[in-house]
Protein backbone atom coordinates (compact mmCIF):
# COMPACT_ATOMS: atom_id res chain seq x y z
CA UNK A 1 0.00 0.00 0.00
CA UNK A 2 1.23 3.49 -0.84
CA UNK A 3 0.97 5.95 2.03
CA UNK A 4 -0.71 9.16 0.92
CA UNK A 5 -2.62 12.04 2.41
CA UNK A 6 -5.97 10.55 1.35
CA UNK A 7 -5.48 7.40 3.42
CA UNK A 8 -7.66 7.19 6.52
CA UNK A 9 -6.19 6.59 9.97
CA UNK A 10 -7.72 3.11 10.08
CA UNK A 11 -6.34 2.21 6.65
CA UNK A 12 -2.89 3.47 7.61
CA UNK A 13 -2.94 1.57 10.91
CA UNK A 14 -3.89 -1.64 9.13
CA UNK A 15 -1.21 -1.15 6.47
CA UNK A 16 1.50 -0.51 9.08
CA UNK A 17 0.51 -3.53 11.17
CA UNK A 18 0.47 -5.74 8.04
CA UNK A 19 3.90 -4.41 7.01
CA UNK A 20 2.44 -2.85 3.86
CA UNK A 21 3.40 0.70 4.87
CA UNK A 22 6.12 2.27 6.98
CA UNK A 23 5.31 4.37 10.04
CA UNK A 24 8.47 6.39 9.40
CA UNK A 25 7.41 7.04 5.81
CA UNK A 26 3.96 8.16 6.94
CA UNK A 27 5.44 10.53 9.53
CA UNK A 28 7.96 11.94 7.07
CA UNK A 29 5.19 12.71 4.58
CA UNK A 30 3.19 14.46 7.27
CA UNK A 31 6.14 16.64 8.28
CA UNK A 32 6.73 17.46 4.61
CA UNK A 33 3.10 18.57 4.43
CA UNK A 34 3.49 20.68 7.58
CA UNK A 35 6.64 22.29 6.20
CA UNK A 36 4.87 23.03 2.92
CA UNK A 37 1.56 24.37 4.24
CA UNK A 38 1.66 25.39 7.90
CA UNK A 39 3.35 28.74 7.31
CA UNK A 40 0.13 29.67 5.53
CA UNK A 41 -2.35 27.83 7.78
CA UNK A 42 -0.79 28.25 11.24
CA UNK A 43 -2.35 25.12 12.72
CA UNK A 44 0.59 24.17 14.96
CA UNK A 45 2.12 25.99 17.91
CA UNK A 46 4.89 23.38 18.09
CA UNK A 47 5.96 20.24 16.27
CA UNK A 48 7.81 17.20 17.61
CA UNK A 49 9.67 15.87 14.60
CA UNK A 50 12.58 14.06 16.30
CA UNK A 51 10.39 12.46 18.94
CA UNK A 52 7.76 11.44 16.39
CA UNK A 53 10.27 9.86 14.00
CA UNK A 54 11.86 7.98 16.89
CA UNK A 55 8.46 6.58 17.85
CA UNK A 56 7.67 5.70 14.23
CA UNK A 57 11.01 3.90 13.83
CA UNK A 58 10.29 1.87 16.98
CA UNK A 59 6.90 0.87 15.54
CA UNK A 60 8.52 -0.27 12.27
CA UNK A 61 11.09 -2.25 14.26
CA UNK A 62 8.33 -3.97 16.25
CA UNK A 63 6.45 -4.81 13.06
CA UNK A 64 9.56 -6.52 11.69
CA UNK A 65 10.00 -8.40 14.98
CA UNK A 66 6.38 -9.58 14.97
CA UNK A 67 5.63 -7.84 18.27
CA UNK A 68 2.11 -6.70 19.25
CA UNK A 69 1.07 -3.16 18.30
CA UNK A 70 -1.57 -0.74 19.48
CA UNK A 71 -4.76 0.28 17.66
CA UNK A 72 -3.22 3.53 16.37
CA UNK A 73 0.12 2.04 15.35
CA UNK A 74 1.96 4.48 13.10
CA UNK A 75 -0.89 7.03 12.85
CA UNK A 76 0.31 10.67 13.02
CA UNK A 77 -1.90 12.49 15.54
CA UNK A 78 -1.93 16.12 16.76
CA UNK A 79 -2.94 17.39 20.20
CA UNK A 80 -4.64 20.63 21.17
CA UNK A 81 -2.22 22.65 23.27
CA UNK A 82 -4.37 22.75 26.39
CA UNK A 83 -3.58 19.08 27.06
CA UNK A 84 -0.60 18.53 29.33
CA UNK A 85 2.42 16.70 27.92
CA UNK A 86 5.75 15.91 29.52
CA UNK A 87 7.31 16.60 26.15
CA UNK A 88 7.26 20.10 24.68
CA UNK A 89 5.53 23.15 26.10
CA UNK A 90 1.87 23.29 27.17
CA UNK A 91 0.80 26.87 26.53
CA UNK A 92 -2.99 27.08 26.12
CA UNK A 93 -2.02 29.62 23.42
CA UNK A 94 -1.50 32.14 26.22
CA UNK A 95 1.44 34.36 27.06
CA UNK A 96 0.94 33.51 30.72
CA UNK A 97 1.91 29.87 29.98
CA UNK A 98 4.18 30.49 27.00
CA UNK A 99 7.17 28.76 28.62
CA UNK A 100 5.32 26.25 30.80
CA UNK A 101 6.37 22.59 30.63
CA UNK A 102 3.93 20.22 32.31
CA UNK A 103 5.36 17.62 34.72
CA UNK A 104 2.96 14.90 33.56
CA UNK A 105 0.91 13.67 30.61
CA UNK A 106 -2.85 14.04 30.33
CA UNK A 107 -4.77 10.77 30.54
CA UNK A 108 -5.69 10.92 26.85
CA UNK A 109 -2.04 11.49 25.93
CA UNK A 110 -1.10 8.39 27.93
CA UNK A 111 -3.79 6.49 26.02
CA UNK A 112 -2.48 7.69 22.65
CA UNK A 113 1.06 6.72 23.59
CA UNK A 114 -0.08 3.27 24.73
CA UNK A 115 -2.00 2.87 21.44
CA UNK A 116 1.23 3.56 19.49
CA UNK A 117 0.00 6.79 17.93
CA UNK A 118 2.77 9.03 16.58
CA UNK A 119 2.22 12.41 18.24
CA UNK A 120 3.51 15.01 15.80
CA UNK A 121 2.75 18.32 17.50
CA UNK A 122 0.48 20.60 19.48
CA UNK A 123 -2.13 22.75 17.82
CA UNK A 124 -3.27 26.34 18.16
CA UNK A 125 -6.46 27.38 19.94
CA UNK A 126 -8.29 30.38 21.30
CA UNK A 127 -6.47 31.30 24.50
CA UNK A 128 -7.52 28.92 27.30
CA UNK A 129 -10.12 27.57 24.84
CA UNK A 130 -12.15 30.78 25.09
CA UNK A 131 -13.42 31.67 21.65
CA UNK A 132 -15.20 30.59 18.50
CA UNK A 133 -12.74 31.60 15.80
CA UNK A 134 -9.14 30.90 16.93
CA UNK A 135 -8.54 34.66 16.68
CA UNK A 136 -8.06 34.89 20.46
CA UNK A 137 -4.80 32.93 20.46
CA UNK A 138 -2.05 34.85 22.18
CA UNK A 139 0.68 32.99 20.25
CA UNK A 140 -0.30 32.87 16.59
CA UNK A 141 -2.98 33.01 13.93
CA UNK A 142 -4.72 30.03 12.34
CA UNK A 143 -6.71 30.36 9.11
CA UNK A 144 -9.25 28.15 7.38
CA UNK A 145 -7.65 25.83 4.79
CA UNK A 146 -10.69 26.17 2.50
CA UNK A 147 -10.35 29.97 2.37
CA UNK A 148 -7.41 31.58 4.16
CA UNK A 149 -9.31 34.85 4.53
CA UNK A 150 -11.72 33.07 6.89
CA UNK A 151 -11.53 31.68 10.43
CA UNK A 152 -11.17 27.94 11.11
CA UNK A 153 -13.57 28.11 14.05
CA UNK A 154 -12.72 27.68 17.67
CA UNK A 155 -11.52 27.01 20.11
CA UNK A 156 -10.04 23.84 18.56
CA UNK A 157 -9.32 25.66 15.29
CA UNK A 158 -5.74 24.44 15.05
CA UNK A 159 -6.73 20.79 15.37
CA UNK A 160 -9.53 21.14 12.80
CA UNK A 161 -7.31 23.01 10.33
CA UNK A 162 -4.53 20.43 10.74
CA UNK A 163 -6.90 17.54 9.96
CA UNK A 164 -8.54 19.36 7.04
CA UNK A 165 -5.22 20.29 5.43
CA UNK A 166 -3.90 16.72 5.81
CA UNK A 167 -1.16 17.75 8.25
CA UNK A 168 -2.25 14.90 10.52
CA UNK A 169 -4.63 11.94 10.30
CA UNK A 170 -6.58 12.86 13.43
CA UNK A 171 -6.34 15.26 16.34
CA UNK A 172 -7.63 15.80 19.84
CA UNK A 173 -9.62 18.86 20.81
CA UNK A 174 -11.63 19.98 23.80
CA UNK A 175 -15.26 21.07 23.72
CA UNK A 176 -16.81 23.40 26.31
CA UNK A 177 -19.62 24.86 24.23
CA UNK A 178 -18.94 23.60 20.71
CA UNK A 179 -15.17 23.93 20.46
CA UNK A 180 -14.75 20.61 18.64
CA UNK A 181 -17.93 20.60 16.56
CA UNK A 182 -17.98 24.20 15.30
CA UNK A 183 -14.40 24.17 13.93
CA UNK A 184 -15.08 20.71 12.48
CA UNK A 185 -18.01 22.25 10.63
CA UNK A 186 -15.99 25.25 9.45
CA UNK A 187 -13.10 23.07 8.24
CA UNK A 188 -15.12 20.26 6.67
CA UNK A 189 -14.04 17.43 9.00
CA UNK A 190 -15.67 15.17 11.59
CA UNK A 191 -15.72 16.37 15.20
CA UNK A 192 -17.07 14.34 18.14
CA UNK A 193 -17.96 15.57 21.62
CA UNK A 194 -18.48 12.49 23.82
CA UNK A 195 -20.86 12.28 26.77
CA UNK A 196 -19.56 14.20 29.79
CA UNK A 197 -17.61 11.67 31.85
CA UNK A 198 -16.92 9.31 28.93
CA UNK A 199 -13.33 10.58 28.50
CA UNK A 200 -11.10 11.55 31.41
CA UNK A 201 -10.33 15.27 31.78
CA UNK A 202 -7.18 14.55 33.80
CA UNK A 203 -4.46 16.76 32.33
CA UNK A 204 -6.86 19.03 30.42
CA UNK A 205 -6.22 22.60 31.54
CA UNK A 206 -9.68 23.58 32.68
CA UNK A 207 -11.92 26.28 31.28
CA UNK A 208 -15.39 25.26 32.50
CA UNK A 209 -15.02 22.07 34.53
CA UNK A 210 -18.67 20.97 34.38
CA UNK A 211 -18.77 21.55 30.61
CA UNK A 212 -15.33 20.56 29.23
CA UNK A 213 -14.97 17.29 27.35
CA UNK A 214 -12.12 15.94 25.23
CA UNK A 215 -12.88 14.41 21.86
CA UNK A 216 -11.45 13.60 18.42
CA UNK A 217 -11.38 15.48 15.14
CA UNK A 218 -10.86 13.19 12.17
CA UNK A 219 -11.23 12.85 8.41
CA UNK A 220 -14.04 10.29 8.65
CA UNK A 221 -16.62 8.96 11.09
CA UNK A 222 -14.72 5.68 11.13
CA UNK A 223 -11.55 7.41 12.25
CA UNK A 224 -13.47 9.29 14.95
CA UNK A 225 -14.77 5.93 16.21
CA UNK A 226 -11.23 4.53 16.18
CA UNK A 227 -9.97 7.49 18.20
CA UNK A 228 -12.82 7.19 20.70
CA UNK A 229 -11.98 3.52 21.17
CA UNK A 230 -8.56 4.62 22.36
CA UNK A 231 -9.35 7.58 24.61
CA UNK A 232 -12.64 6.49 26.25
CA UNK A 233 -12.83 4.72 29.58
CA UNK A 234 -12.68 5.24 33.32
CA UNK A 235 -9.80 7.06 35.00
CA UNK A 236 -9.63 7.09 38.80
CA UNK A 237 -7.77 10.43 38.71
CA UNK A 238 -10.85 12.22 37.34
CA UNK A 239 -13.76 12.28 39.79
CA UNK A 240 -16.21 12.96 36.93
CA UNK A 241 -15.04 9.91 34.95
CA UNK A 242 -18.06 7.60 34.94
CA UNK A 243 -17.75 4.01 36.13
CA UNK A 244 -21.17 2.39 35.83
CA UNK A 245 -21.92 -0.39 33.37
CA UNK A 246 -23.98 1.78 31.03
CA UNK A 247 -21.03 4.13 30.64
CA UNK A 248 -18.35 1.48 30.12
CA UNK A 249 -16.29 1.93 26.96
CA UNK A 250 -17.30 -0.12 23.92
CA UNK A 251 -15.86 -1.05 20.55
CA UNK A 252 -17.32 1.77 18.47
CA UNK A 253 -16.12 0.18 15.24
CA UNK A 254 -17.91 -3.12 15.81
CA UNK A 255 -21.35 -2.20 14.43
CA UNK A 256 -20.43 1.04 12.69
CA UNK A 257 -21.38 -0.19 9.22
CA UNK A 258 -24.82 -1.43 10.30
CA UNK A 259 -27.47 1.20 9.47
CA UNK A 260 -30.18 1.74 12.08
CA UNK A 261 -33.59 0.48 11.04
CA UNK A 262 -36.74 2.52 11.76
CA UNK A 263 -34.59 5.51 12.66
CA UNK A 264 -36.57 8.38 14.20
CA UNK A 265 -34.94 11.79 13.77
CA UNK A 266 -36.07 14.78 15.79
CA UNK A 267 -36.12 18.14 14.02
CA UNK A 268 -35.88 20.83 16.68
CA UNK A 269 -38.22 23.67 15.83
CA UNK A 270 -36.21 26.24 17.79
CA UNK A 271 -33.01 25.44 15.89
CA UNK A 272 -34.53 26.04 12.47
CA UNK A 273 -36.56 29.09 13.52
CA UNK A 274 -33.56 30.83 15.10
CA UNK A 275 -32.57 34.28 13.88
CA UNK A 276 -29.40 34.36 11.81
CA UNK A 277 -29.70 30.94 10.17
CA UNK A 278 -28.03 31.27 6.79
CA UNK A 279 -30.29 30.14 3.89
CA UNK A 280 -27.54 28.00 2.33
CA UNK A 281 -26.91 26.29 5.66
CA UNK A 282 -30.61 25.58 6.17
CA UNK A 283 -31.00 24.28 2.61
CA UNK A 284 -27.98 21.99 3.00
CA UNK A 285 -29.27 20.46 6.24
CA UNK A 286 -32.77 20.02 4.78
CA UNK A 287 -31.23 18.15 1.85
CA UNK A 288 -29.22 16.01 4.25
CA UNK A 289 -32.41 15.10 6.06
CA UNK A 290 -33.87 13.96 2.74
CA UNK A 291 -30.92 11.58 2.43
CA UNK A 292 -31.92 10.06 5.76
CA UNK A 293 -35.56 9.84 4.64
CA UNK A 294 -34.42 7.98 1.53
CA UNK A 295 -32.66 5.54 3.87
CA UNK A 296 -35.94 4.89 5.68
CA UNK A 297 -35.74 7.39 8.53
CA UNK A 298 -38.79 9.16 9.92
CA UNK A 299 -38.62 12.90 10.68
CA UNK A 300 -40.46 14.05 13.81
CA UNK A 301 -41.04 17.65 14.88
CA UNK A 302 -39.56 18.35 18.34
CA UNK A 303 -39.61 21.40 20.60
CA UNK A 304 -36.94 22.21 23.21
CA UNK A 305 -38.84 24.96 24.97
CA UNK A 306 -36.01 26.30 27.12
CA UNK A 307 -33.52 26.59 24.25
CA UNK A 308 -33.94 30.37 24.13
CA UNK A 309 -32.20 30.58 27.50
CA UNK A 310 -29.23 28.41 26.51
CA UNK A 311 -26.75 31.14 25.54
CA UNK A 312 -27.34 33.21 28.68
CA UNK A 313 -27.22 30.09 30.85
CA UNK A 314 -24.02 28.84 29.24
CA UNK A 315 -22.11 32.11 29.49
CA UNK A 316 -23.03 32.55 33.16
CA UNK A 317 -21.92 29.03 34.09
CA UNK A 318 -18.86 28.90 31.82
CA UNK A 319 -17.49 32.30 32.84
CA UNK A 320 -18.12 31.61 36.53
CA UNK A 321 -16.16 28.37 36.30
CA UNK A 322 -13.45 30.08 34.25
CA UNK A 323 -13.09 32.79 36.88
CA UNK A 324 -12.52 30.13 39.51
CA UNK A 325 -10.20 27.95 37.40
CA UNK A 326 -7.99 30.81 36.22
CA UNK A 327 -7.46 32.25 39.70
CA UNK A 328 -4.47 29.88 40.03
CA UNK A 329 -2.42 31.91 37.54
CA UNK A 330 -1.00 34.33 40.08
CA UNK A 331 2.56 34.95 38.89
CA UNK A 332 3.95 32.94 41.81
CA UNK A 333 3.60 29.20 41.34
CA UNK A 334 4.22 28.89 37.59
CA UNK A 335 3.68 30.73 34.36
CA UNK A 336 4.46 34.35 33.50
CA UNK A 337 5.64 36.69 36.25
CA UNK A 338 5.89 40.43 35.74
CA UNK A 339 9.50 41.65 35.51
CA UNK A 340 9.74 44.29 38.25
CA UNK A 341 6.82 44.07 40.66
CA UNK A 342 6.43 46.74 43.33
CA UNK A 343 4.88 44.36 45.89
CA UNK A 344 2.97 41.10 46.14
CA UNK A 345 -0.30 42.62 44.96
CA UNK A 346 1.48 43.99 41.90
CA UNK A 347 2.93 40.52 41.18
CA UNK A 348 -0.62 39.22 40.93
CA UNK A 349 -2.17 42.15 39.11
CA UNK A 350 0.59 42.85 36.60
CA UNK A 351 1.37 39.21 35.84
CA UNK A 352 -2.27 38.53 34.97
CA UNK A 353 -2.68 41.81 33.07
CA UNK A 354 0.39 41.07 30.95
CA UNK A 355 -0.30 37.35 30.51
CA UNK A 356 -4.01 37.16 29.72
CA UNK A 357 -5.57 38.36 26.48
CA UNK A 358 -8.70 40.52 26.20
CA UNK A 359 -11.24 37.69 25.80
CA UNK A 360 -9.89 35.80 28.81
CA UNK A 361 -10.02 38.97 30.89
CA UNK A 362 -13.58 39.62 29.74
CA UNK A 363 -14.73 36.15 30.79
CA UNK A 364 -12.92 36.31 34.13
CA UNK A 365 -14.66 39.61 34.92
CA UNK A 366 -18.08 38.29 33.85
CA UNK A 367 -17.63 35.16 35.95
CA UNK A 368 -16.33 37.00 38.99
CA UNK A 369 -19.32 39.32 38.86
CA UNK A 370 -21.78 36.41 38.59
CA UNK A 371 -20.21 34.73 41.63
CA UNK A 372 -19.90 37.86 43.76
CA UNK A 373 -21.84 38.47 46.95
CA UNK A 374 -25.36 39.65 46.21
CA UNK A 375 -25.36 38.31 42.64
CA UNK A 376 -24.69 34.58 43.10
CA UNK A 377 -28.37 33.71 43.61
CA UNK A 378 -29.61 36.07 40.91
CA UNK A 379 -27.24 34.82 38.21
CA UNK A 380 -25.17 31.69 38.80
CA UNK A 381 -27.68 29.76 40.91
CA UNK A 382 -30.52 30.65 38.54
CA UNK A 383 -28.40 29.52 35.58
CA UNK A 384 -27.89 26.14 37.25
CA UNK A 385 -31.66 25.75 37.61
CA UNK A 386 -32.25 26.61 33.96
CA UNK A 387 -29.52 24.14 33.01
CA UNK A 388 -31.58 21.39 34.62
CA UNK A 389 -34.62 22.49 32.60
CA UNK A 390 -32.59 22.33 29.37
CA UNK A 391 -31.34 18.87 30.29
CA UNK A 392 -34.94 17.83 30.97
CA UNK A 393 -35.99 19.04 27.51
CA UNK A 394 -33.43 16.73 25.91
CA UNK A 395 -34.49 13.79 28.10
CA UNK A 396 -38.10 14.26 27.00
CA UNK A 397 -37.11 14.54 23.35
CA UNK A 398 -35.12 11.31 23.41
CA UNK A 399 -38.17 9.43 24.69
CA UNK A 400 -39.70 10.11 21.25
CA UNK A 401 -36.73 9.96 18.86
CA UNK A 402 -33.37 8.24 18.39
CA UNK A 403 -31.48 11.42 17.63
CA UNK A 404 -31.78 15.13 16.97
CA UNK A 405 -30.31 16.80 13.89
CA UNK A 406 -29.63 20.47 13.19
CA UNK A 407 -26.92 22.68 11.66
CA UNK A 408 -23.66 22.74 13.61
CA UNK A 409 -23.28 26.49 13.09
CA UNK A 410 -25.83 29.05 11.86
CA UNK A 411 -23.57 30.29 9.06
CA UNK A 412 -20.52 29.20 7.05
CA UNK A 413 -17.04 30.24 8.27
CA UNK A 414 -16.86 34.01 8.56
CA UNK A 415 -14.11 36.41 7.57
CA UNK A 416 -11.12 36.99 9.84
CA UNK A 417 -11.80 40.14 11.87
CA UNK A 418 -15.50 40.16 11.04
CA UNK A 419 -16.76 39.46 14.57
CA UNK A 420 -13.73 39.87 16.81
CA UNK A 421 -14.84 43.28 18.10
CA UNK A 422 -18.44 42.20 18.68
CA UNK A 423 -18.40 39.56 21.44
CA UNK A 424 -22.18 39.05 21.52
CA UNK A 425 -22.31 38.31 17.79
CA UNK A 426 -19.34 35.97 18.20
CA UNK A 427 -21.07 34.13 21.03
CA UNK A 428 -24.12 33.54 18.82
CA UNK A 429 -22.01 31.45 16.44
CA UNK A 430 -22.26 28.68 19.08
CA UNK A 431 -26.04 28.88 19.32
CA UNK A 432 -26.58 25.27 18.18
CA UNK A 433 -23.79 23.65 20.20
CA UNK A 434 -23.77 25.09 23.72
CA UNK A 435 -26.98 23.40 24.93
CA UNK A 436 -25.38 20.00 24.31
CA UNK A 437 -22.63 20.79 26.82
CA UNK A 438 -25.17 22.05 29.34
CA UNK A 439 -27.01 18.73 29.02
CA UNK A 440 -23.80 16.64 28.92
CA UNK A 441 -25.01 14.54 25.96
CA UNK A 442 -22.86 13.33 23.03
CA UNK A 443 -22.91 15.08 19.67
CA UNK A 444 -21.03 14.92 16.39
CA UNK A 445 -20.53 17.31 13.50
CA UNK A 446 -20.08 15.77 10.06
CA UNK A 447 -19.64 17.40 6.65
CA UNK A 448 -23.07 17.82 5.03
CA UNK A 449 -22.30 19.92 1.98
CA UNK A 450 -20.76 23.12 0.68
CA UNK A 451 -21.85 26.66 -0.06
CA UNK A 452 -21.83 28.05 -3.58
CA UNK A 453 -18.33 29.41 -3.00
CA UNK A 454 -17.03 26.03 -1.70
CA UNK A 455 -17.13 26.60 2.06
CA UNK A 456 -17.93 23.57 4.24
CA UNK A 457 -21.25 23.20 6.06
CA UNK A 458 -21.52 20.85 9.02
CA UNK A 459 -24.49 18.89 10.32
CA UNK A 460 -24.83 18.18 14.04
CA UNK A 461 -26.31 14.93 15.32
CA UNK A 462 -27.17 14.37 19.01
CA UNK A 463 -28.18 11.28 20.98
CA UNK A 464 -28.85 10.60 24.65
CA UNK A 465 -26.13 9.98 27.27
CA UNK A 466 -23.60 7.20 26.65
CA UNK A 467 -24.96 6.20 23.24
CA UNK A 468 -21.93 7.14 21.16
CA UNK A 469 -22.21 3.78 19.39
CA UNK A 470 -25.65 4.76 18.08
CA UNK A 471 -24.51 8.32 17.34
CA UNK A 472 -21.59 7.12 15.24
CA UNK A 473 -23.75 4.62 13.34
CA UNK A 474 -26.26 7.36 12.48
CA UNK A 475 -23.44 9.62 11.29
CA UNK A 476 -21.91 6.81 9.28
CA UNK A 477 -25.24 6.17 7.51
CA UNK A 478 -25.05 9.64 5.97
CA UNK A 479 -21.32 9.52 5.31
CA UNK A 480 -21.60 6.17 3.49
CA UNK A 481 -24.15 7.66 1.11
CA UNK A 482 -22.36 10.94 0.34
CA UNK A 483 -18.83 11.96 -0.63
CA UNK A 484 -18.35 15.09 1.50
CA UNK A 485 -15.70 13.58 3.78
CA UNK A 486 -13.66 12.63 0.71
CA UNK A 487 -13.15 16.23 -0.30
CA UNK A 488 -10.17 18.28 0.79
CA UNK A 489 -9.14 21.92 0.40
CA UNK A 490 -6.85 22.90 -2.45
CA UNK A 491 -3.80 24.36 -0.71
Amino acid sequence: MTTNHQTSALQLRNAVVQNQASAVDAAEKIFQCIEQHDKKIGAFLSTLRDRALEKAADIDRRVQAGQPLGPLAGVPVAIKDNLCTEFGATTCASKILQNFHAPYNAHVVEKLEAADAVIIGKTNLDEFAMGSSCENSGLGKTVNPWDTSRVPGGSSGGSAAAVASRMCYAALGSDTGGSIRQPASFCGVVGLKPTYGRVSRYGLIAYGSSLDQIGPLARTVTDAALMLNVIAGHDHRDSTSVTNQMASAKDYLADLEKPLKNLKIGIVREFFDADGLDPEVESTIRNALKTYENLGAQLIDISLSHMKYAIATYYLIATAEASSNLARYDGVHYGHRTAQPRDYVDVYNSSRAEGFGPEVKRRIMLGTYALSSGYYDAYYLKALKVRNLIRGDFDTAFEKVDCLICPTAPAPPFKIGEKINDPLTMYLSDIYTIAINLAGIPAISIPAGFTGNNLPIGMQIMTTNFTEDKLLRIARMFEANTDFTDRKPQL
